[in-house]
């Protein structure tokens, strides 16, 4: 189901408010042409300066109007568990296909921060969750082994690893296998 080029939207803006008009027509533009799936929401939907009520409607307007044609993967992270849990449950109330969950930016937490941030989303969704490691912005770096401890959970499927260490495929892919999605 998540495969090739997906996404990543901007989340359009005409003064201080959403230009959900041109968002519309930018989810169309992406489907025409071929993409493989879209990411309402993720950090370069501006998802950290977004309001709740905004990441909502981005959400439901992006399964709204790909209609079923091509994935839907939500931006549904948060540096707060509660309010990364809230999201994907609204996310997976909305009919989205997966959520992509950045680290927790500004925290630091530990390994063990991280296995547990990941595991209460987790075990409170039913949603796929793709773990969205980029070390640049969250200031912590999700370890191969923390990601392999977190596969074994029903609902992490992979990974978009933003950290800019090619290896780091290889490694994943020989720690859990082609079945975790990079």
């Amino acid at each position: 189901m998540f495969k090739g080029s997906i996404t990543a939207l901007v989340s359009p803006f005409k003064g201080n408010n959403l230009d959900l008009e041109a968002f519309e027509k930018f989810i169309n533009f992406q489907i025409k042409n071929g993409t493989n799936g879209i990411v309402p929401c993720g950090t370069t939907g501006e998802s950290p300066t977004i309001s709740h009520e905004e990441h909502k409607l981005l959400i439901e307007t992006a399964v709204k109007v790909s209609n079923g044609k091509i994935p839907v993967i939500a931006g549904t992270g948060s540096n707060s568990t509660e309010e990364a849990v809230d999201m994907t449950k609204f996310a997976e109330k909305a009919k989205v296909d997966a959520a992509l969950v950045v680290t927790p930016y500004y925290n630091k937490p530990t390994q063990e921060g991280l296995y547990q941030h990941y595991r209460a989303i987790n075990d409170k969704c039913g949603l796929p969750i793709i773990i969205y490691n980029i070390p640049g912005r969250s200031v912590i770096d999700m370890s191969v082994e923390t990601m392999t401890r977190l596969f074994e959970l029903k609902n992490i499927v992979g990974v978009k690893d933003a950290t800019g260490n090619l290896d780091r495929v290889d490694q994943q892919l020989k720690a859990m296998g082609k079945d975790f999605i990079q």
